[in-house]
């Protein structure tokens, strides 16, 4: 198992069920937790697992980020996401704002309020999770998705290319495929479709402790079909 004693590791989206899997494996491997999300979900993780933080913080608002630096975390884990398919000629400029910001912005804000310290120190990992789709570079009937988790991958890999010579890498989750969850279960995603989102939390706290000459960048995770 994979040891994260010395870690303190904030988690974007909690109370979700990815971030709920990924919180289970880094308390299971000794992490300190920050928990980042909103409302009801949020409260539902912080009664769950034990964490040194809880903040309550919509991460598309800007203000966000004096909130995060106050912080001091050696990982950013960032779950936060949404997933809506359109017809691309019936996508709208709402549906393209709600999908970056959701995806995108989100992610950017919360990089801004981890980096200071990450750079201060001198090490530091960025986790974002992309898709599938963005992989392939290609998602008919999920364009705009698409291209939102493709600009998470790229401003991921362009930040460690960026900031790896001062000690922050960067790392992206691919789920090349729907991960099983009660919602996508209820859409018709049959078990053998879906990926087990225990075994994407195992794959987090494997890149999170990876040695700097040995680092991971990119980790696609397929389901079993």
């Amino acid at each position: 198992m994979a040891n994260l004693s010395s870690s303190t590791i904030m988690l974007t989206g909690a109370g979700g069920a990815l971030a709920t899997a990924v919180a289970q494996e880094l308390e299971d491997a000794g992490a300190q937790l920050v928990l980042v999300g909103r409302g009801e979900p949020l409260a539902r993780a912080a009664d769950r697992f034990p964490a040194t933080e809880v903040l309550d913080l919509d991460l598309r608002d800007p203000a966000s980020v004096d909130a995060l630096r106050k912080v001091k975390v050696d990982a950013l884990v960032h779950t936060v996401g949404t997933y809506t398919t359109q017809d691309v000629q019936k996508a709208t400029t709402d549906d393209l704002r709600e999908l970056f910001d959701t995806n995108m912005l989100t992610l950017f804000h919360a990089v801004q309020g981890v980096l200071p310290h990450m750079l201060r120190q001198k090490d530091g990992l960025i986790m974002g999770v992309s898709a599938g789709q963005a992989a392939r570079l290609s998602g008919p009937k999920a364009a705009l998705y698409t291209a939102s988790k493709a600009a998470v991958a790229a401003y991921v890999l362009s930040l460690h290319d960026e900031l790896k010579a001062r000690g922050v890498r960067g790392c992206v989750l691919y789920p090349m495929g729907a991960i099983d969850t009660p919602e996508n279960r209820e859409a018709g995603f049959e078990w053998e479709e879906t990926i087990d989102p225990r075994g994407l939390a195992k794959s987090v706290a494997h890149a999170l402790t990876r040695p700097d000459r040995a680092h991971v960048t990119e980790l696609k995770i397929y389901p079993d079909v």
